[in-house]
């Protein structure tokens, strides 16, 4: 083995996967997820269950990961971890893991935020070019991102209350659908009429977005149409799925032409849990056909909460020397870096 390779062992441990994933100079060597299937009765995550879990959960997929990728444990050159944002609970399991294994190691400690590995995810597989505007859509997180260097981004515009994900989360659940709902309006939605009912587009300053309007608009409009016919979801959730959806994907795409058309940047990718939606796939691809993009769209494995990410993450940050000190905290809502 070539001992002058850089080996990172990644650790995303943010809402309700536990991952773990080893970067060799930058290549995907393996990349575990276990996900939680315990949120499902609940309709949603629940903290102190995904805290417990992660702690069940890290050991073996670590040990999964390492294992896969045929290296030994002491030919790693540092750890990665997903230090912010997310589940406070969530995110002490896999700091705590990486420090502990850093200075077992004795190797450096990177610290990695969240919505830049999403950013970053799409260095994985393919390498677009600076400037380079992603739009990051996660169940927590909506955002237009601008970056001129791997390590070098600003948001230019983010979602004042709702995310995307989560506004498609809670119309799945009015509509009787199981947990994680999203990919089930996204299926549902394949199957019916985008233009059959109409919701409002919330209209923001700038770059910015809000997707609480439709959340509601879709519970008072359920409401109402429930009042004429019982059945009247079951007879066209299809349709309200295909409407939902075509409005959200509206809203994304406005503010992702207006940037983009204002900056005059023509690489343009999706990121995040969002991103894996069919819909705002094929949305992006028309579009990027229609302006003269060159669109960049991750694979679905590097979409939803995974460590390749934060292992691509950390490689970068390693080659700038971006080392955190032990002392690092987690952080439910830290600054963007």
């Amino acid at each position: 083995m070539n001992t002058q390779a850089i080996n990172i062992l990644a650790i995303e441990s943010s809402c309700d996967e536990t991952s773990a994933a080893v970067i060799r100079d930058g290549r995907v060597l393996s990349n575990t997820v276990a996900t939680q299937q315990v949120h499902e009765r609940y309709g949603g995550v629940v903290p102190e269950l995904a805290s417990r879990a992660h702690m069940q959960n890290i050991i073996p997929v670590v040990d999964a990961a390492i294992k896969d990728a045929g290296i030994d444990k002491h030919h790693f050159s540092a750890v990665a971890f997903t230090q912010s944002p997310g589940l406070i609970g969530s995110l002490l399991v896999g700091a705590c893991f990486a420090k502990g294994f850093a200075q077992a190691m004795h190797i450096p400690l990177i610290a990695v935020h969240h919505m830049q590995a999403h950013v970053l995810a799409h260095f994985i597989e393919q390498q677009p070019e600076f400037p380079f505007l992603c739009l990051t859509v996660s169940g927590g997180h909506t955002q237009i991102v601008l970056c001129r260097d791997y390590l070098d981004m600003e948001v230019l515009g983010e979602t004042i209350d709702d995310a995307a994900g989560e506004a498609f989360d809670k119309v799945a659940k009015m509509l009787g659908l199981p947990y994680p709902g999203g990919p089930l309006v996204d299926k549902l939605a394949a199957q019916g009429d985008p233009l059959r009912f109409k919701f409002p587009m919330s209209e923001m300053k700038d770059y910015e977005y809000s997707f609480s309007g439709i959340k509601t608009s879709v519970l008072y409009f359920l409401h109402a149409q429930k009042k004429i016919d019982p059945a009247f979801v079951e007879k066209n959730i299809n349709d309200v799925c295909a409407s939902v959806q075509h409005t959200i994907i509206k809203m994304l795409m406005a503010k992702l032409e207006k940037a983009a058309k204002a900056l005059d940047i023509k690489h343009i990718g999706i990121a995040g849990g969002v991103s894996a939606n069919s819909g705002l796939r094929r949305a992006i691809k028309e579009a990027g056909e229609k302006n003269g993009w060159q669109v960049y769209i991750p694979r679905f494995e590097y979409c939803t909460d995974n460590a390749a990410m934060i292992g691509i993450t950390g490689y970068y940050k390693f080659l700038k020397g971006a080392f955190a000190d032990l002392s690092v905290s987690a952080s439910a809502r830290a600054t963007w870096e």
